[in-house]
């Protein structure tokens, strides 16, 4: 589109904004409309703008057109590429005295600095919790007082801190004030931008102290800890089975309705979840994203790579609660417990004898071939 004639600039009657081109008006109202008219045909995602789809779908092609001139390594878009080329700057980064942490800006170590030299001089009465500034003190008496001066207009829904009004206002404004530099998503808070990063980073900084399996977030901790009380608080509607986490509750209900919305494009292959649909994706593809640091063996998934590590590390969180006998995977633990419980699942149809393992039978069938 042309711009305008005349020198009047087109302003957005929600915000304010100017704008010297009518297009970008446009673009810029789907901030407050919430429209995302792209949509990817594969997993159904969608975006406000066509380039934001154009670098998504960078992910099922497994394209990666940006080159790292220094180690070759390939990403799918600039900016990924702009982030790693900080590892090999090393020079350039500014480390922690005390802790040796490295950081690119100085304004990330001023902040970290404040951890090693900040007194927690200010103390709370009710609960003897200290904090390190007397506004922070403030902030957090007010879980104890239950006060909520904060008001929004718009639903009537209250809060305590204005900080929590000003992002609950982005609810009904569509804002997403916080980009990802690495897939171009964006969030509401800070605090949800950090957490889709693990997606990309892998951390899991959440860990069951009962079997030490990790977590992204501290809610699948909190939903994975039912695991092992045996709580089953999710039942099913029509066969009345329970579940421990509401995710198995959902994933358990499309067998009851035998909805696959997600299609594959190249053979034509259904699934229940996009998820599913990506992983597939990969077979024709050939991509193997997951690479082992130790051996470079390649995986199509995340989990398979995990489990691979644990040839290289020795690590075995799987431990027997009756002997403690610790194992790397969770079937071996499982076939370990038969040991102690005498269980036999498999049997002869010849027969009829059980067993304790698949392999144990299978060596029993020889006996009457």
């Amino acid at each position: 589109m042309k711009p305008h004639s005349g020198g009047r600039l087109f302003k957005c009657g929600i915000c304010s904004k100017d704008f010297t081109w009518s297009s970008n008006l446009k673009k810029h109202l789907r901030v407050h409309t919430g429209e995302k008219p792209f949509k990817c045909k594969i997993c159904s995602k969608q975006f406000s703008r066509s380039d934001n789809l154009r670098n998504h779908l960078k992910i099922h092609t497994g394209e990666k057109p940006f080159k790292c001139e220094i180690c070759s390594k390939q990403f799918t878009q600039s900016s990924n590429l702009v982030n790693h080329m900080i590892t090999h700057k090393s020079k350039g980064l500014i480390k922690c005295k005390i802790c040796s942490k490295q950081f690119s800006r100085y304004s990330s170590l001023s902040n970290h600095l404040k951890i090693h030299t900040c007194k927690k001089t200010f103390k709370c009465n009710v609960c003897s919790k200290q904090f390190r500034h007397s506004a922070h003190l403030r902030r957090h008496f007010i879980i104890h007082t239950g006060e909520k001066l904060f008001k929004c207009k718009d639903c009537e829904k209250q809060f305590a801190r204005s900080d929590d009004l000003r992002k609950h206002l982005r609810v009904h404004t569509g804002e997403k004030p916080f980009k990802c530099e690495m897939c171009s998503k964006k969030f509401i808070s800070s605090g949800n931008l950090i957490t889709h990063m693990r997606i990309h980073t892998g951390e899991k900084p959440f860990k069951c102290k009962i079997c030490f399996k990790t977590f992204s977030h501290s809610g699948s901790l909190n939903n994975h800890l039912i695991v092992h009380t045996g709580e089953k608080p999710f039942k099913c509607i029509i066969c009345s089975e329970e579940f421990s986490e509401s995710h198995s509750l959902r994933r358990h209900l499309i067998i009851h309705t035998g909805e696959k919305p997600f299609k594959c494009e190249i053979c034509s292959k259904q699934f229940t979840k996009s998820g599913s649909l990506i992983h597939h994706l990969r077979v024709h593809t050939g991509e193997k994203p997951f690479k082992c640091k130790f051996c470079s063996k390649q995986f199509t998934h995340s989990g398979n790579l995990n489990s691979h590590m644990r040839i290289h590390t020795g690590e075995k969180r799987f431990k027997c609660n009756i002997c403690t006998k610790q194992f790397s995977w969770s079937d071996n633990l499982t076939n370990h417990l038969r040991v102690h419980t005498g269980e036999k699942p498999f049997k002869c149809e010849i027969c009829s004898k059980q067993f304790s393992y698949y392999n144990s039978l299978r060596y029993h069938l020889r006996i009457h071939n």
